[in-house]
């Protein structure tokens, strides 16, 4: 009887300390209204074989007429210039002038010869040699980009951080400090997180996660992609909402966070009309990609 009160006191105990650590924000947190009206076009209204590929000024002109919100990938350049690009490496996306392409050039799986290195490895001037895909498009800043949507539609703005490296927080921040529109900023990596919520709490923070191993499990194993994947670093960060793949809306702790302490639930990345309605009763906001939805921008 004593083993069996032991064991159950310290299932108990498990119990309340996972409770703990997933716990988002419950107190003084930003409404969540103005981010739950539109649905959000990834990275654009774009379409990687036309002259609007992701992340591009086109893709995000075409997202503002057509009155999508949008969520857009910012890192930082060698020379320290906040840049719109998803990846860290250049090569999937990017393209050396025609009859400029060198020798080390990187070949990428659909035989096409992408530019070698990552984002960080140039300044914003070397990058402005480069094009987006088979298009005219440059790499934008994300100060034009401001400017361009100039607060018509909401933003998600995922900061791409490497590691421990945050030099990206304050620059984005300075920029968006006097931008009248209105945003959100998610990332996958928790200290960016935490960055937001230590310094510019009032700003509507999200936790951006996926069940890592279940895609990839050669590259995402250990026990850090365990924690993320279970958002155990909630503790630290205290999310207004998580931001998790929308194949994966099962999972716990996605769950209880919705369910239990209310907090909002943003699905990615949806790719189509049946994914859309299926993803509607588990997730408040929606971002979509590589189709049109029917009902148009309004929630």
């Amino acid at each position: 009887m004593l083993v069996l009160k032991i064991v159950g006191l310290i299932i108990l105990i498990i119990c309340v300390v996972y409770m703990l650590m997933i716990m988002p924000r419950l107190v003084n947190k930003p409404s969540r209204e103005p981010f739950t009206r539109v649905l959000y076009a990834h990275r654009g209204l774009h379409d990687n074989r036309s002259d609007a590929p992701e992340n591009s000024m086109a893709a995000f002109r075409k997202a503002v007429e057509a009155g999508y919100g949008i969520e857009c990938d910012v890192q930082l350049t060698k020379d320290g210039v906040p840049v719109i690009f998803h990846d860290f490496t250049l090569a999937r996306i990017a393209r050396y002038p025609e009859g400029q392409i060198p020798a080390d050039a990187v070949r990428n799986p659909d035989g096409s010869l992408g530019v070698k290195g990552k984002v960080i490895d140039y300044t914003y001037e070397e990058l402005l040699e480069f094009h987006l895909l088979d298009s005219d498009e440059k790499i934008p800043t994300f100060e034009e980009f401001l400017k361009m949507v100039n607060g018509t539609i909401p933003l998600i703005v995922e900061l791409k951080i490497e590691l421990k490296d945050l030099s990206v927080c304050p620059k984005v921040d300075a920029l968006l400090s006097n931008y009248k529109g209105v945003y959100c900023i998610e990332s996958f990596n928790p200290l960016g997180v935490r960055w937001y919520r230590k310094n510019r709490p009032e700003v509507f923070r999200g936790q951006l996660s996926d069940e890592f191993h279940k895609d990839k499990p050669e590259e995402f194993k250990g026990p850090l992609y365990f924690i993320l994947t279970n958002l155990l670093f909630n503790c630290i960060t205290r999310p207004d909402f998580v931001a998790y793949n929308h194949k994966y809306a099962s999972n716990l702790s996605r769950r209880i966070c919705r369910r239990v302490y209310g907090n909002v639930a943003a699905a990615w990345t949806i790719k189509s009309e049946e994914d859309l309605e299926r993803a509607r009763k588990n997730f408040d906001i929606f971002i979509f990609d590589s189709f049109i939805p029917l009902n148009g921008p309004k929630m």
